[in-house]
């Protein structure tokens, strides 16, 4: 006779036995998980978890086979283009540190005059002008209009 397994039940024996999680849960959906988490820039990006994600794709029938290994071939494409970039500057990195910079000869030979610092004397403040606030101000005088030109007769 078989006993029904309520959602109660799974639960206790997912807490009772621990990493029987893992082996229960699907590849795909993991990989589901790792790839949301690395598109946050909350975790790493893995190929696998690509190739496991458009191998479910494809067994589903969601893709054809040539955008399965288009992607594929894209995403792989890319890791290689990112690995390249960061070995290049970790090289550029690790050379820049070996080289000592130059000094010039000519810097090098003469030692620097020492200078010393000697505080001047101070100023006296100028003495402020007073001003009136209000200054009066004399308005110009009214224009009169002009008057037109006369017109000339022939």
């Amino acid at each position: 006779m078989a006993t029904e397994l309520t959602s109660t039940t799974i639960t206790n024996i997912l807490e009772a036995v621990p990493g029987i999680k893992t082996v229960l849960r699907s590849p795909a959906a993991d990989a589901m998980v790792n790839l949301t988490r690395a598109a946050a820039g909350v975790g790493p990006f893995e190929v696998k978890d690509a190739r496991e994600l458009m191998r479910f794709a494809f067994r589903r029938g969601l893709i054809n086979n040539e955008e399965h290994d288009q992607v594929l071939a894209d995403v792989e494409g890319a890791v290689q283009a990112r690995q390249d970039r960061l070995a290049a500057r970790k090289t550029a990195r690790d050379d820049k540190r070996r080289v000592p910079p130059k000094r010039k000869a000519a810097a090098a030979k003469k030692p620097r005059p020492r200078v010393v610092h000697v505080p001047k004397k101070a100023k006296a403040a100028p003495k402020k002008v007073k001003r009136p606030l209000h200054k009066k101000v004399a308005k110009p005088a009214p224009r009169k209009p002009k008057k037109p030109a006369a017109k000339k007769r022939r």
